[in-house]
């Protein structure tokens, strides 16, 4: 029998690279020692080989992959393969604990990189500069907890690994990883992707509830407190939010858009969240799933492009591996690759000089309070930080489990009462015979939102491509083999004309109308052909940033999802737009234009495509046949 690798860690653990992992699901811990190497791209991930996985640490400047915007603090896209086949091993959790060490591991100067105050004012900021000028629904701003330990990184990794599998509940991950210059120790509670047989897995978690301190001895105080969090609609909106946004990447990597199972508690000892399963079936190799993923919502922001330009300009430095994952590559019994990969939150980056980053970020939307979203990064570093020595360990878990109370179960599923079924039930085609075989050019303008709509446009029949605003040109729209265009959603101001994507996404609309050609227009291309109309265009006093209304769109009431920052406005006079006249929906107080249709066009300012629009479907299915001239009454 093979020496066991975790003596050989113990015994020399800042002399050898190495990872020991405690995994959701798996029997016992998985402990690696062997050979780093660093990388440029995704695609460069080797192959794992039978009985010898591959450990891929991915930073957050990885995404630079993908086009985005972010600081480059030189982090290392970094792997660890086992020296040899009996260099990676399976072991009892309770043997593996037993073994770790117990040395007193001290942890001094601990500080914020950002002060509450100032952390305060950059929520401030971002709800007033980015949120409330069009940028996105929501952004994840992080800051960091600093101090040092003149323990060496390694011993220090395995002491605290062993308080985190002690005292910890709900995590996903387990893991301490020594490489040169990058130790990482934490739980992380979040899937970010998983691969196996063909199927793909994402875990969205949001809304954070953070466990009341001290005395509690009946429960009844962090009954009181959870029931409120339940019904918390910033909470539930935060949820559904980074749902949407996952949403759009299953829909551009799995066949069938993906499902969605939930919504689901992760209690862990010092907070609990709120978390949705998605679910769908794709062919695509591991490589391209996690760069095509690069990164959660829930440590971003949405829409994902322009999130990582909100975070460049309101974030000080790199985010070195927090919000980045692990990925653990190997093989199943048919020579198949599959993936494990969690989200790096909850974690403690040690460099060699001993100095300590425990990142923790708050989800911004635009109903956020600064104060409690400094509370909450404080409240999401608490468990890593017990883990240090520097707060209150709970080694035991909280008693309370808060699935089981009264009503909660009850008030979770409530929630997907009002959701869209599409995206809640299997989703077969279901060819609408004045659609079927019509092709359909999706236009990009920089929000994923439109794999969602070629999604759900495909489930109708209909052939749908996507592609990016730069790379369609008036000559493509005029196609005669294009039988719809489709202008798809994005984020900032429509007024801003001179702007290179509005002046863009404006020229295309004009080609197609003026050679009578079909269009349909989803929110920032809705409110762009508003302001060819004639309409004004202006800012809501309060953005519509995940929020269902009930709309009438000409006799018909439709619940339905808006993100919006900017509406068109009435005016007295039916809109013409390329010699047809148009005619309007207006909000409910009459303020706003949530959509528009004539001869060969229609808009709307809403999310059909949202897991918030319980009507989605049949609206948008309404809205194809009317732009391409199909008869009333099919949808």
């Amino acid at each position: 029998m093979p020496a066991r690798v975790l003596d050989q860690i113990l015994a020399d653990p800042a002399g050898q690279s190495w990872a020991v992992l405690r995994r959701e699901g798996q029997q016992g811990a998985e402990v690696i020692v062997g050979d780093v190497v660093d990388l440029s791209r995704l695609a460069d991930l080797p192959r794992p080989r039978e009985g010898e996985p591959v450990l891929a640490l991915v930073p957050y400047r990885q995404i630079t992959e993908r086009g985005f915007a972010a600081h480059d603090d030189g982090t290392p896209l970094r792997v660890l393969r086992p020296a040899g086949p009996t260099a990676y091993q399976h072991l009892p959790v309770d043997e593996l604990v037993a073994a770790l060490p117990t040395v007193p591991v001290e942890v001094t100067d601990e500080r914020f990189s950002v002060s509450d105050d100032d952390y305060a004012r950059i929520v401030e900021r971002v709800i007033t500069e980015e949120i409330g000028t069009g940028e996105g629904a929501n952004f994840v701003i992080r800051r960091d907890v600093l101090c040092r330990t003149g323990t060496d990184p390694a011993l220090a990794a395995l002491t605290w690994l062993r308080t985190l599998l002690t005292d910890e509940r709900g995590a996903y991950w387990t893991f301490a990883v020594h490489t040169p210059g990058h130790t990482l120790v934490g739980a992380t509670p979040e899937r970010h992707v998983s691969v196996k047989d063909g199927r793909v897995w994402m875990n969205p978690i949001s809304g954070t509830f953070r466990h009341p301190r001290g005395a509690d001895p009946d429960g009844s105080v962090v009954t009181a407190a959870f029931t409120d969090f339940v019904q918390d609609t910033k909470e539930t909106e935060e949820l559904f939010m980074v749902v949407d946004e996952e949403m759009k990447m299953m829909a551009q990597i799995c066949s069938d858009g993906g499902r969605i199972t939930g919504p689901l508690l992760k209690q862990m000892a010092h907070l609990t969240h709120t978390e949705y399963l998605l679910d769908g079936s794709s062919e695509a190799d591991v490589r391209d799933v996690l760069r095509a993923t690069m990164f959660a919502p829930t440590v971003t922001g949405s829409p994902m492009e322009n999130a990582c330009s909100v975070i460049r300009r309101h974030e000080p430095g790199g985010r070195g591996y927090y919000s980045g994952v692990l990925a653990l590559v190997d093989l199943d019994e048919e020579g198949g690759e599959r993936l494990d990969a969690p989200i790096l939150i909850r974690t403690a980056h040690v460099d060699d000089e001993g100095a300590i980053t425990v990142s923790a970020g708050a989800t911004l939307v635009r109903h956020s309070d600064p104060r409690s979203e400094v509370e909450e990064t404080s409240a999401k570093a608490r468990g890593m930080l017990a883990a240090l020595g520097l707060r209150e360990r709970r080694g035991e878990g909280y008693a309370v489990q808060l699935a089981s109370l009264p009503g909660v179960a009850e008030a979770l599923a409530a929630r997907n009462e009002t959701l869209s079924p599409f995206w809640l039930s299997p989703q077969e085609v279901r060819p609408d015979p004045d659609l079927a075989g019509r092709r359909v050019l999706v236009v990009d303008a920089e929000d994923t939102w439109t794999q969602m709509l070629a999604h759900m446009v495909r489930h109708v029949g209909m052939v749908a491509t996507v592609r990016r605003w730069e790379d369609v040109q008036v000559a493509d729209v005029l196609d005669p083999e294009v039988d719809l265009l489709l202008l798809g959603p994005g984020p900032g101001d429509p007024t801003r004309r001179r702007d290179p994507r509005i002046a863009r996404l404006r020229a295309l609309a004009l080609a197609r109308l003026e050679a009578d050609r079909p269009l349909l227009a989803v929110c920032l291309s809705h409110q762009v052909l508003c302001d060819l109309a004639g309409l004004e265009i202006s800012a809501l006093d309060r953005p519509n940033q995940g929020v269902q209304l009930p709309v009438d769109l000409w006799g018909r009431r439709r619940l339905i999802g808006f993100y919006n920052t900017f509406v068109a406005r009435p005016s007295a006079a039916a809109p013409v737009l390329a010699g047809r006249e148009l005619e309007t929906a207006l909000h409910e107080d009459g303020k706003g234009v949530v959509a528009l249709r004539g001869r060969g066009v229609a808009t709307i300012q809403g999310h059909a495509e949202s897991v918030l629009s319980r009507d989605g479907l049949v609206t948008l299915h309404g809205l194809l046949r009317h732009a391409v001239g199909a008869p009333a009454g099919g949808d």
